[in-house]
């Protein structure tokens, strides 16, 4: 059962992106002492009508199972979740261009349980620049997206985005930023890794950058607790404690469902091998479900104290979502 004394927070994870996905990699979440999680809703390759489909098919699930899950609206949810055993669930969108290239539709998908936005996955788009793309900046566009995501009260993530196009965006924002799955590039090279700079910067806003348990992010073929608390402690020396956390971005398959983006989709084009990936993202592995359970241990082996793997697991996470869900202090 959930621990009653603090907050366990993963900051982004995929099932299925279907409307019958299955909750179970959320049941056992949830077993392992989660007590809150991004749920990632669609990419940039995903259509909108894709996306309401799965928001509309989770929020459902969510719905239907009130003993287990809690949709989050603000803080307060997610500590009401812990109270009762349950585990409080947010939605993440990655990419910008569900947004139709309207900022109001921000506010509308935070009507839909949205509480964490980044605006490019991989690739450019009219907003952002992606990580695997060539370098031009935040759009003018994007400048007006940054204060709609700001406005709305959600947090403006950059993972997956352009180097210098989150630089940009991380100027922009008036709230902290946070990179909800994003590794240091300084202990693997990978275009999805982020530089100290980004790093510095973020901590900068007062954000948080969470570690991904992705085994290319690693630069391991079998992740475990023990690597991913070696990045933790990376970006901890650099930047401070208080700037770190944790979303392993665990992604679970259904092959009874098919969720693959409808029309001409290509794999290669989102995940390209010129970038590192061999057989798009197939061949990634993700550090297990239980990695959750040996964290504690695993951070604290790399010289936090009890106090600062708490703040790791999810304090940070809390405090930052309380001033940007809330307009109050850090």
């Amino acid at each position: 059962m959930p621990d009653k004394t603090m907050i366990h927070w993963d900051a982004h994870m995929c099932l299925a992106l279907h409307p019958q996905a299955s909750f179970a990699p959320i049941d056992q979440l949830r077993a392992c002492g989660l007590n809150h999680v991004s749920i990632n809703v669609g990419m940039d390759m995903n259509p909108v009508a894709q996306i309401m489909a799965v928001m509309a098919g989770y929020r459902a699930t969510i719905a239907a199972h009130p003993d287990k899950y809690v949709q989050v609206d603000n803080v307060g949810d997610i500590e009401r979740a812990r109270a009762g055993g349950q585990i409080s669930i947010a939605f993440d969108l990655e990419g910008a261009l569900a947004l139709l290239e309207q900022p109001d539709m921000v506010a509308l998908y935070a009507q839909l349980g949205v509480r964490q936005i980044h605006f490019a996955y991989n690739r450019n788009n009219p907003v952002a620049d992606g990580c695997h793309d060539v370098v031009r900046g935040l759009t003018p566009l994007g400048r007006r997206m940054v204060a709609a995501v700001n406005a709305a009260g959600l947090l403006m993530d950059c993972s997956h985005t352009g180097r210098a196009c989150t630089l940009e965006i991380m100027a922009e924002s008036s709230q902290p930023v946070i990179f909800s799955h994003a590794n240091p590039l300084t202990l693997v090279e990978h275009g999805r890794n982020i530089t100290d700079e980004q790093i510095r910067t973020c901590a900068a806003t007062g954000g948080v950058v969470c570690i991904s348990g992705v085994s290319g992010f690693l630069g391991v073929a079998q992740p475990t607790a023990a690597d991913v608390a070696r990045h933790v402690a990376y970006v901890a020396d650099l930047v401070g404690v208080e700037h770190v956390g944790i979303g392993l971005d665990n992604g679970f398959l259904q092959p009874e469902l098919d969720d693959t983006p409808p029309g001409d989709f290509d794999a290669g084009y989102w995940w390209p091998p010129s970038a590192g990936y061999g057989n798009a993202i197939a061949d990634m592995r993700y550090a297990p479900i239980d990695t959750w359970q040996q964290l504690p241990q695993a951070l604290q082996a790399v010289g936090l104290s009890a106090e600062e793997t708490d703040s790791v697991l999810g304090g940070n996470m809390l405090r930052v979502a309380t001033k940007v869900w809330h307009g109050q202090p850090a």
